[in-house]
């Protein structure tokens, strides 16, 4: 498929995911973060499109896809079975997948319930989960009480909310009014209760942790984070010494939303680490970024290497 595409697919569940296509070759899987939608990964899908066959998905809850009353779809499980279907519907075979944020949990999610599914990985601001089980159960009250909000205030007041924070500082800064603008827009386009659902089902403390799994993880996998997302670098470090071939890779001058705030630099590092993945012909490879500065973590398990 050469041209770009929007459909909506029913998926096991009878769950119908709005799926948005482009390009020709290997097949790669492109997964947004919470409040997103396929709109938000334009940029990146775009660019990745020149070599690849680009699917993204609106995660139910999100976008154009549906977003059920019922809590049941939004598990991770069950969300996991919806791009499984979705996959053997699209015919792709094995995929490299992309995810930020919450997408990325769902890529890693993905990874360890179906790995005959993925050639390779890359995850961008993303955590297994949260291992332990007080701050679990925290977390859970939290996002709960969090869900109750968005129902009784409503989207906007929510998404004004959750911009503010300070996550999201250096993004509100570095992007002009029109993107702060658009990417508001985008998130404004959920539903109250697909996002309460979503937190409920798939929250970093509703899914199941992953932490004990990632040694069992073979094929390669790219953690990649903003150079001014000093929570989510430590994440990406500690993951990577767990995964057989885990590679910390910071982008400087981004903080959580690096595909928006550095998107030039992410799609550097996607096209290189999905070319040396094998999930691309080598002469689709960019030129790989200077390596990390003497000092800094030398091993081959959590390397840290630099994109300009």
């Amino acid at each position: 498929m050469s041209t770009a595409s929007r459909r909506r697919i029913e998926t096991l569940g009878g769950v119908e995911l709005c799926v948005h296509e482009r390009g020709s070759g290997p097949p790669l899987l492109l997964l947004h973060g919470f409040t997103g939608s396929a709109r938000s990964l334009n940029e990146l899908a775009g660019g990745l499109a020149r070599t690849h066959r680009v699917i993204v998905p609106d995660l139910v809850g999100h976008g154009g896809s549906d977003a059920p009353l019922d809590l049941a779809p939004y598990r991770m499980e069950r969300c996991i079975e919806q791009l499984c279907s979705l996959l053997d519907a699209l015919e792709t075979g094995p995929v490299g997948v992309l995810g930020y944020s919450m997408g990325g949990r769902v890529a890693l999610s993905l990874l360890v319930r179906a790995p005959e599914r993925i050639r390779s990985a890359m995850l961008v601001s993303a955590s297994a989960g949260i291992a332990q089980p007080e701050a679990r159960a925290e977390r859970v009250r939290s996002d709960e009480a969090l869900a109750q909000r968005i129902e009784e205030q409503g989207v906007t007041a929510f998404v004004d909310a959750w911009l503010s924070q300070p996550l999201f500082a250096s993004q509100m800064r570095r992007l002009d009014p029109d993107a702060r603008a658009q990417t508001r827009e985008e998130r404004l386009a959920n539903s109250a209760h697909g996002l309460a659902n979503s937190l409920r089902g798939m929250g970093s403390g509703a899914q199941p942790p992953l932490h004990d799994t990632l040694a069992a993880i073979a094929c390669p996998v790219a953690l990649v984070v903003g150079e001014e997302d000093e929570k989510f670098r430590r994440i990406a470090h500690e993951l990577a010494q767990s995964l057989p071939q885990g590679r910390v890779h910071c982008v400087p001058r981004a903080g959580h939303a690096v595909h928006l705030e550095n998107p030039a630099a992410l799609l550097t590092v996607s096209l290189d680490h999905f070319a040396s993945a094998g999930t691309a012909p080598r002469d689709a490879m960019h030129r790989s970024a200077p390596p990390a500065p003497r000092g800094r973590d030398q091993s081959t398990r959590g390397r840290e290497s630099w994109h300009r």
